[in-house]
């Protein structure tokens, strides 16, 4: 239960915006399958589902029970209410879905899950109109932004900051493995290394100004 604790911040253009997890008063007020979702009881899932209960009941955040079950990983949940047909693209107040949620958590394991499951890598999602791909890009999350791409996140969706994947991993990014390797993955998906930020800088010449000479290569490179 205490994982239900995380807050999964994200910030950007030195703004923090949290994806916030359930409360443990919150945790405490819930019944039915929001309950069930947080305690990752799937046999209660499939009984309350089986006798009519609303699979995509909201709580006072607008979070789903798939929601919960995301946040809290409890992966046999979101299998199970996955089954009994919820909304598996679902999104929550924030407009964050099921699947940035697991991205930003660093959640392979989720994240792996939701993607056979069936639930797309392609939504918009956030107040920045961003998506899974971009919020994991800006954290350094490599092996996340390398299954979204397999799942067919689009390279080259522009926020409304003006920003792509690639700028993100650069311009939000320390230049380190993490970043370089999310870089390095993305342009070798075929990511437009030409698509510039709103001051007409490219990626190439935002990594130069920041001097960060890994990802200059593997962008001179491509």
């Amino acid at each position: 239960m205490a994982r239900l604790l995380v807050a999964f911040v994200v910030c950007i253009s030195g703004a923090a915006f949290a994806q916030v997890a359930p409360t443990v008063a919150e945790t405490a007020a819930y019944k039915g399958l929001l309950i069930a979702a947080a305690r990752g009881d799937a046999a209660e899932i499939a009984r309350l589902a089986a006798g009519g209960a609303s699979l995509n009941v909201r709580d006072g955040y607008g979070r789903t029970p798939l929601h919960v079950a995301t946040f809290g990983r409890q992966r046999e949940a979101i299998a199970a209410l996955a089954k009994a047909g919820a909304d598996i693209d679902a999104k929550e107040r924030d407009r964050y879905d099921a699947v940035t949620i697991a991205a930003v958590a660093n959640d392979v394991p989720t994240l792996k899950l939701l993607l056979e499951l069936g639930a797309s890598a392609k939504q918009v999602t956030s107040r920045y109109d961003g998506t899974a791909l971009i919020a994991a890009a800006h954290l350094g999350h490599a092996d996340v932004v390398k299954l979204l791409i397999g799942a067919g996140a689009p390279l080259d969706h522009v926020n409304n900051l003006g920003w792509t994947a690639l700028i993100e991993a650069i311009v939000l990014g320390d230049g380190g493995r993490r970043h370089t390797e999310t870089l390095r993955a993305l342009v070798r998906a075929g990511a437009n290394v030409n698509v510039a930020d709103r001051n007409g800088a490219t990626p190439l010449q935002l990594a130069r100004s920041r001097g960060y000479k890994e990802m200059v290569a593997a962008l001179e490179n491509r």
